[in-house]
Order: structure tokens, then C-alpha cells, then sequence
């Protein structure tokens, strides 16, 4: 009679170190598809913030369009608008209004969106009709620097409005399911520039989106210019009366 033979210990650690070589191989390049998936979606995300923050401003009176304030906690819920001081919002940089603007509440994962706008594009003039609002003539003052610095030239010039995602690290953003934001001196230099209260040497009108790319950042970046906002506004005959 033949006797049946069955696997040795050493045979079966060899298989065993075989199918964990193959089940970590197959790991990283699935961890990388996600992350590269998040990414995707997340600018699919911004892409579509910075079409509603238009859209906002389209459906705004005739010749008297103004853009949202960031959500500062002084709205009636989070996700609203903050409130307005004589026509123009109290403060230009917190976070997105995403309930005021319709759309997702949070990044891939599960951050809010860090906003920012130009004070001359959030004037009602309905409110306060005053010659500095949001026409024809009015730049933005926000600035999109490559280095840390916010010096050295920019890479996108007086802009009326930055979006930024804190990106897959997520530091210095706040979750939301409740997490709270890292302190400025845990988050790296290179990103500080992109945090609702931004730090030295750059300012509530300065962010960073580093050319190239360096290793601690990994923020995610639209902004909105004036000529872009203008020209969409202006399609239809432009609404935006010039200042007297």
C-alpha cells in the first residue's frame, strides 16, 4: 500500500514566506491606487467648489454680484457662511462653506477644505453701496507662493479666492468627525503657509504650493482669479457695473 505524504514543516514555511512576499507586493501598489484614487477625486472635489463659488456669484442681483464668506463659526451652523460686517465679510480666511455653496463637506479624507477670498469680492453692495466692491475694476490680494518664504515670486498673482486640501496627511486641517487641527510647530514649514491661521512670515493673504514639490508637502491647491470670475459672469452680457 502507498502511503499518502504530506507537507514538511519546512515546506510549509516556505510556502508561507512565498504567499506573504506575493500578498506584500500586491499591498503597495493597492495602497498607492487608493491614495492616487483620493487624490483624483479630491481635485474633482475642487474643481467643482471653484464652479460653485461662480455659480454663487451668478445668482447674486444683476450688476451686484459678491462671493461667500468662509465658514468662521460665526454662521448658524457649521458649513454656513460667517456674517457680514457693512456689506463685506468679517473675516476672508477659514473654512469652506460648504453647506452655503451645496456641495461635499470634506476632502478624501475626511478634512475640511481650508478657504480663502478676496474682502472686495464679498461686498454686497445691495447692503452698503460702496465704490471698492466687488465691479469691473476690483483685483485680488491673495498670493500663491513656491516657497515657504512667500517670497521669490509667485505662482499665481492677485487672486480673488484659494481652496486648499490639506492633503492625504491631512495636518493641520480639522476632521469632520471632530478632530481638531495639529499646532502650527507639528505641521512643517512648507504647509504652515495653508493653515486657517497661517504663520509668520506669511500672512492671511499668502499661501504655498512649492515648485518643485518637496517631501513635506502635499497640500492640494485651486485658486480662482479675478479674469477668470469676470469673464464667466460676463458670458451673458456682463452684469458688473464699473465703479462711478
Amino acid at each position: 500500500m502507498t502511503r499518502a505524504r504530506g507537507f514538511t514543516l519546512i515546506e510549509m514555511a516556505i510556502v508561507l514566506v512565498i504567499i506573504t512576499i506575493l500578498i506584500g507586493g500586491l499591498a503597495m501598489p493597492l495602497s498607492a491606487q487608493i491614495q492616487a484614487r483620493r487624490i483624483a477625486e479630491t481635485r474633482t472635489d475642487m474643481n467643482a467648489i471653484r464652479e460653485a463659488i461662480i455659480g454663487y456669484a451668478m445668482r447674486q442681483p444683476a450688476g451686484k454680484p459678491y462671493l461667500p464668506c468662509p465658514d468662521d463659526g460665526t454662521g448658524l451652523a457649521e458649513g454656513d457662511e460667517g456674517i457680514r460686517d457693512a456689506g463685506r465679510c468679517l473675516h476672508t480666511r477659514g473654512k469652506l462653506p460648504w453647506r452655503t455653496l451645496g456641495v461635499d463637506n470634506a476632502d478624501a479624507w475626511g478634512n475640511r477644505y481650508t478657504y480663502a477670498v478676496t474682502r472686495d469680492f464679498t461686498n454686497d453692495r445691495s447692503v452698503i453701496p460702496v465704490n471698492t466692491g466687488f465691479d469691473s475694476n476690483t483685483s485680488g490680494d491673495l498670493e500663491v507662493h513656491k516657497d515657504q518664504n512667500c517670497s521669490g515670486g509667485g505662482v499665481a498673482h492677485q487672486v480673488a479666492v484659494v481652496v486648499v486640501s490639506h492633503g492625504p496627511n491631512g495636518r493641520g486641517a480639522q476632521n469632520k468627525n471632530g478632530g481638531t487641527p495639529l499646532a502650527p510647530a507639528q505641521v512643517p514649514a512648507s504647509e504652515r503657509a495653508n493653515l486657517v491661521v497661517p504663520t509668520a512670515p506669511c500672512t492671511d493673504k499668502d499661501f504655498v504650493s512649492p515648485t518643485p514639490l518637496d517631501n513635506d508637502f502635499d497640500d492640494l491647491i485651486v485658486w480662482l482669479h479675478p479674469n477668470t470670475l469676470k469673464n464667466r459672469l460676463c458670458q451673458n452680457g456682463c452684469p458688473l457695473n464699473s465703479p462711478p
